[in-house]
């Protein structure tokens, strides 16, 4: 592509990118990575970009940094442009810590070159003490804020939220919602008291917000309100993010969070019964995530802000294009599943969708509990480590904990979102224009081909399809003849009088329903 100097930016997305330095917090993660791929391949006269990276004990920033590109999401991007990963410059930081934790040379730096900062890092789960949500969700963004403000070229300052931050809403629409508490009196009092202390008063300062992950993101929202009279700031609200329409690759994924964890379990045989409710999912691919983002940066940077000027919102949704429950898609799903068999299945991937908590439950401990330490003695009788009982335990935490939003559905307003999409530039349309209306049957196949390759990193060949799916007729033959054994000898222990458990009873019932089904 031509270098896009002496355009008029506000005619071309990539010439408004020509010569801008990028601040981007959360490089590592799904949206992270996608962006700066996306970035590098159709802004290629981006001067660089800028990736916090917080190192571990384990491993360096620089090792972390060479990993990340070591992903197949970049096998396109080094095909097509080979020199664009040298734009690229990890700089060791932690959003956790007071101020980002930068160096003093690293944090000069960056006042003196950036000219877009794309706050987007965060901890998304959703039982972190308040302590940890507020640092890093929180605090975090009030030192983006901070940081930005020192920057004498700032063209915009996007802040990737969640619609959900607004969950006492059932209609979010794209505007500033009055955050739930004063983010200054919050950030005081969680960085002075201690953890007992917090604990015992998360539930006041937590008002009636679900957890503690809505709780700061509502928060962060207020950060940016009100740094918005100073600064050009954006706040980019986003649905659950699911794998990609087309780019880079058709259905691409490597997260393993949100419903694409569930799913995995489900069709691994490790979750035979879910607790949710028959309601409709909002979901964005991360590809459209990516392209919104774009858009609303081109957007803002070429705007004149004015004093006490409110930063501009877009939700970053789909409830207006797809509507279809969970469950139409989990059959989606399984009808692409015959065709698409995951490797080294443990039983087989019969779910029940249960809304009563007591019958889930029991149906858990049955279903789950039980086969986990059933599991974990045969482990230890082969000197082996168990983990069954432990994993279905984290099981069983992650279904309370997203019950609220499993039970409850929202409607997400993208007006501005769609409205913005439609004024691209002619010319941009192909590398920056998202699509919402899709083949639902042919994504999902994308994405089950997507998991399978690079998350699960199975043999993706026709002869480890074939053997995938001979071991799944293996497994099924295993568990209908279980099943048969199960209710034969439930029954004759029931003719013999040698058992009166109504429980044993309501075993046999929802037995045979797994086999009818």
């Amino acid at each position: 592509m031509m270098s896009k100097i002496g355009i008029n930016p506000a005619n071309s997305i990539p010439a408004f990118y020509t010569g801008q330095s990028i601040f981007l917090t959360g490089a590592t993660g799904f949206v992270g990575k996608v962006f700066i791929e996306k970035v590098l391949r159709s802004c290629p006269d981006i001067r660089e970009i800028f990736l916090l990276m917080r190192p571990s004990n384990k491993i360096s920033t620089v090792e972390k940094f060479e990993k990340m590109l070591r992903s197949p999401l970049f096998d396109r991007l080094r095909d097509e442009r080979p020199s664009s990963f040298n734009k690229l410059i990890p700089i060791p930081g932690d959003s956790s810590e007071e101020g980002l934790g930068l160096s003093p040379a690293d944090r000069q730096t960056l006042i003196e070159r950036v000219t877009i900062v794309v706050h987007n890092s965060a901890s998304v789960k959703f039982n972190d003490t308040i302590k940890y949500a507020i640092f890093v969700n929180t605090r975090s963004t009030r030192d983006i804020c901070v940081l930005a403000e020192s920057m004498n070229n700032l063209k915009a300052l996007v802040y990737v939220s969640t619609t959900y931050a607004q969950t006492d809403c059932h209609v979010v629409e794209e505007k500033v919602y009055p955050p739930k508490a004063n983010w200054r009196k919050l950030i005081k009092i969680v960085e002075s008291l201690d953890d007992h202390s917090l604990n015992i008063f998360t539930s006041k300062y937590m008002d009636n917000a679900v957890n503690t992950y809505v709780f700061s993101k509502n928060l962060a929202e207020g950060v940016i309100q009100d740094y918005s009279t100073s600064l050009p700031c954006v706040i980019l609200r986003l649905s659950m993010v699911m794998p990609a329409i087309s780019e880079p690759y058709p259905g691409w994924t490597d997260s393993v969070n949100g419903p694409v964890g569930l799913f995995i379990l489900n069709r691994k045989g490790l979750q035979h019964v879910t607790y949710c409710g028959n309601v409709c999912h909002d979901w964005i691919p991360v590809d459209v995530v990516v392209k919104s983002l774009l858009q609303v940066i081109w957007k803002r940077g070429v705007t004149t802000v004015m004093p006490d000027t409110a930063p501009l919102v877009f939700n970053c949704s789909s409830s207006n294009v797809h509507t279809m429950t969970q469950q139409t898609n989990m059959k989606l799903i399984s009808s692409n599943v015959r065709e698409i068999p995951f490797e080294d299945i443990v039983w087989t991937s019969d779910t029940i969708t249960l809304y009563n908590h007591i019958v889930f439950y029991i149906l858990f401990t049955l279903w789950q509990v039980f086969p986990a330490l059933l599991m974990d003695f045969i482990l230890k009788c082969f000197n082996r480590k168990p983990m069954f009982l432990k994993f279905q335990r984290k099981v069983y935490v992650v279904n309370c904990a997203i019950k609220y939003f499993s039970f409850n559905e929202w409607t997400f307003g993208n007006t501005n979102t769609m409205a913005l999409n439609e004024t691209v530039p002619p010319d941009n349309e192909k590398e920056f224009k998202f699509h919402l209306k899709v083949d639902r049957y042919e994504y999902l196949r994308s994405a089950l081909l997507s998991v399978k390759k690079f998350v699960l990193k199975e043999d993706m060949s026709q002869a480890g399809f074939n053997a995938a799916k001979a071991h799944t007729r293996r497994i099924h033959l295993l568990v209908a003849a279980f099943k048969t054994c199960v209710i034969v000898g439930t029954l004759w222990a029931i003719y013999h009088r040698k058992i009166y458990s109504f429980f044993l009873l309501f075993h046999l019932i929802y037995s045979f329903n797994l086999i009818m089904s």
